[in-house]
């Protein structure tokens, strides 16, 4: 069979635009380029601001990881100030962070990423009875009835009789890759369903600590809420029982219905453990939520960095290895293209030199997309729940060896698997499971401070630009639910001189270094020429990898045709 070009643009179910461009051979994939084609330029709309209101506008790099962004900008200025946080305002973040990234995995699995695993129509054909049955095998769930997922069949039968799919149109039904027996699709469906409600509910958190979502309320010292047990607009004893019951109920989804899910559905699927294969080289920064600024520190879980696929000798993190390369992409540093610049001297200085839309081809040039390539100590490097999951296994982190051991035992593979298709979807699964248990901790915490009467949540002491030192530079990490985010900057005189961000999706979205080296999406796509696709205008197998990754280019902006025509094509020739 001849060689084949793919284009699929845009991939959906993701947050912004990505256009994925192959060459595929007899049913393999043998090249990939991953380009992002939409420019928005957030950090030189910080540049002259007033450091603490860079929060602010940098949360709206995103609207689905919300509050991500604000609290690594936070703790960016917080660096360059030496500003200590109090004890609870720590924790309040920890707490917001945690239930963001659990509602996010739950979305991304359900909402982004189940379809390219579960057939939609063929729930139409399960036995509801049978349904149940296989519910209660795996799960005490109490909604797993068999009345519950017949009227989930009828809603669906309706939608498909009717011809209008809804949020379930345009899918690859029926497409040979497509494996779950009918009862496991019905069973997905009708969880699915009650994921999008669940996940309104419990993100309630943010409003009662930042008073709203998306987009809460945070404050450069400390947070934007006080404590008072006897006062009636702050944070008291009403709103501390609340908080309890939806951190509960975002622990009882995931333990009874999320992870399980993942693991059934894992099942039919295990040769997706050795699918996906990408960067060898994976990096987190701690423990997911715990709240530091500037060089990663303290929590149960330190930073690190697996080199070159050596899984079991973990590496020290060192912030000042990372550099950012534009050889691929559409921006120009004064040296060249073949320079690599460390953030805190990093530009973002837009050269758009593609072609115009509709493109027919980025590819069939060195620069083809709006993504800087991110290197470590000179390697493409994989970010996100897997490689946070593969540095905890390194450091003997016995909870999650405890239950990564489980789940990779049921399904006969090793750590290595980790790094795959379906490695990356058990990962956040498996992270969630964890995160909701820290998240009763941090709150107990959280507790014990009030009980002890310390109730500060903000330090004034370096609030005025009078008591900051004339120039300063900081840099703030956390682990987002994609993988690991920093944001860079540089003050002077009281103003933003510079920034700079690297978001998990940069790392894991770049394109080509200097050195021809690929990003992780390309890689995993290409690398070996083992990645299957059966049919070139149906590209489900690419989805599944992609979404794997759950990339986050653009959030803030959407394709939305009220015609109701198409936003997009899969191209072969």
């Amino acid at each position: 069979m001849a060689t084949q070009r793919v284009v699929i643009d845009p991939i959906t179910r993701i947050e912004g635009h990505l256009r994925i461009e192959l060459e595929t051979d007899g049913g393999r994939i043998t090249n990939a380029w991953a380009s992002a084609t939409q420019f928005r330029g957030i950090e030189t709309i910080l540049q002259g601001r007033d450091p603490r209101d860079a929060w602010a506008l940098a949360q709206r790099i995103c609207g689905v990881c919300t509050g991500v962004h604000a609290i690594a900008s936070i703790r960016a200025v917080e660096d360059a100030l030496k500003y200590p946080v109090p004890r609870s305002a720590e924790l309040i973040r920890n707490l917001v962070n945690g239930m963001g990234m659990v509602q996010d995995h739950v979305m991304h699995f359900y909402h982004l990423h189940a379809l390219d695993w579960v057939d939609v129509k063929s729930a139409l054909a399960a036995d509801p009875q049978a349904t149940a049955r296989l519910a209660s095998a795996v799960s005490p769930w109490p909604n797993n009835s068999a009345t519950w997922f017949r009227e989930v069949q009828e809603r669906v039968a309706k939608s498909v009789s009717g011809g209008q799919l809804g949020i379930f149109a345009g899918g690859y039904w029926g497409h040979p890759a497509y494996r779950l027996p009918p009862e496991a699709n019905l069973l997905a469906v009708a969880h699915y369903l009650e994921a999008l409600k669940w996940q309104r509910e419990i993100i309630r958190l943010h409003a009662i600590f930042g008073g709203k979502n998306p987009h809460p309320n945070f404050l450069v010292g400390g947070m934007a809420c006080a404590i008072n047990l006897d006062n009636q607009i702050t944070l008291n004893a009403v709103r501390l029982d609340e908080l309890k019951g939806l951190i509960s109920q975002a622990r009882r989804f995931v333990d009874e219905v999320y992870y399980p899910d993942v693991l059934a559905i894992a099942g039919f699927y295990k040769d997706y453990a050795a699918i996906g294969v990408s960067s060898p080289t994976l990096m987190a920064t701690g423990e997911s939520g715990s709240s530091s600024a500037g060089a990663p520190q303290g929590g149960e879980i330190k930073a690190g960095v697996l080199l070159d696929g050596n899984y079991s000798s973990l590496q020290p993190f060192d912030p000042m290895q990372i550099s950012e390369f534009v050889s691929s992409s559409w921006y120009t540093y004064p040296e060249g293209d073949k320079t690599g610049r460390q953030p805190w001297k990093g530009e973002t200085v837009p050269r758009y030199t593609g072609p115009r839309p509709p493109y027919q081809l980025l590819s069939d040039r060195d620069k083809y997309t709006w993504v800087k390539a991110p290197r470590y100590d000179g390697r493409a490097v994989q970010v996100g729940p897997n490689a946070r999951v593969m540095v905890a296994l390194a450091q003997g982190h016995a909870e999650t060896v405890r239950l990564a051991n489980e789940a990779l035992g049921k399904l006969g593979a090793g750590t290595s698997a980790l790094n795959s298709t379906l490695g990356r979807t058990l990962c956040r699964a498996l992270e969630s499971v964890l995160v909701a248990r820290r998240m009763e901790e941090w709150f107990g915490g959280l507790q014990q401070q009030i009980k002890s009467g310390d109730c500060a949540t903000f330090n004034p002491d370096k609030w005025e630009p009078k008591t900051w030192p004339r120039s300063a530079q900081g840099v703030g990490f956390m682990e987002a639910a994609r993988g690991t985010l920093s944001h860079w900057v540089e003050i002077e005189k009281g103003r933003i001189s510079r920034y700079q961000c690297v978001v998990p999706s940069t790392w894991n979205s770049s394109g080509r270094d200097p050195d021809g080296q690929m990003g992780p999406y390309e890689h995993a796509l290409a690398a070996g020429g083992r990645h299957p696709l059966l049919d070139p205008q149906r590209p489900l197998e690419v989805l599944r990898t992609v979404h794997s990754f759950d990339p986050c280019l653009s959030c803030a902006v959407h394709l939305f045709d009220p015609a109701g025509g198409a936003i997009g094509e899969v191209k072969v020739s």
